[in-house]
């Protein structure tokens, strides 16, 4: 009995009824478990395979993560996740134009947050791999665990290409699974329908860049190593600088 009041005393005192916090917070949860799925896949590749070879690992990661985030907060905050799907729900009228920014800051949050805890939760393998050296290029490094790099053949143009098509292909699609008016997708199982959409896109558009499709999935990784060690290679383009793995 004492335990069950200490409870709702507790729950009643954590209550959050601010709409638009309780959406923020949504949102970073989402955004958070979709990234440490998809990053900690990525980071198996290092603890177990010593290869950058097994790109499935992180295709599968990356899509099972957007459907565990959908699932997290879809009720809550719409579970965006994604600064590229904001702006089109801005776009059609689905969404407000002043949260944009605020979503657009808490999903980077979200990724950021996520990057440190696949850094810890792999700590000893990043450190094994790298002989005790963080770096962007050569054979061991381990930068591209959290963020997305071109493979050597791609240019500037072509890898800003790539990911206007692959960001567009998933928000038409996404936006065509959302229309009532549309064939409809069995309830609760959109974000199912979701995940198989960005397996497909990794998987026939993933070699030029890691098909990212996300600038929060991105940028806030990409914060993270720069803090954490990696230092601001993680932000110069370099052609050439070796093949990458999502």
């Amino acid at each position: 009995m004492g335990t069950t009041s200490f409870l709702t005393r507790a729950q009643r005192l954590l209550r959050i009824r601010n709409q638009l916090v309780r959406e923020c917070l949504a949102e970073v949860l989402a955004t958070f478990v979709m990234m440490t799925i998809t990053l900690a896949s990525a980071a198996q590749k290092i603890a177990f395979f010593e290869t950058k070879g097994n790109l499935i690992t992180s295709y599968l990661g990356g899509a099972l993560g957007v459907m565990a985030g959908i699932y997290t907060a879809g009720g809550i905050s719409g579970a965006h996740m994604n600064p590229a799907f904001s702006l089109a729900m801005c776009l059609i009228e689905q969404f407000p134009w002043w949260k944009f920014p605020i979503f657009v800051v808490v999903q980077i949050l979200g990724s950021f947050i996520s990057a440190g805890a696949v850094y810890i939760l792999y700590y000893d393998a990043i450190w094994h791999h790298s002989n005790g050296t963080l770096t962007v290029t050569g054979p061991q490094e381990t930068a591209s665990i959290f963020a997305t790099y071109p493979a050597d053949f791609v240019s500037i143009g072509n890898g800003f290409l790539d990911q206007v098509i692959g960001t567009g292909v998933l928000i038409i699609v996404v936006m065509g699974i959302m229309d009532p008016r549309n064939k409809p997708v069995p309830k609760g199982l959109e974000p199912v329908v979701v995940a198989l959409l960005v397996l497909s896109i990794e998987c026939s558009m993933g070699a030029n860049c890691g098909c990212p499709l996300n600038p929060a999935r991105d940028i806030g990784p990409r914060l993270f190593t720069y803090l954490a060690g990696w230092g601001p290679e993680v932000f110069r383009w370099v052609e050439g600088r070796g093949a990458r793995w999502g």
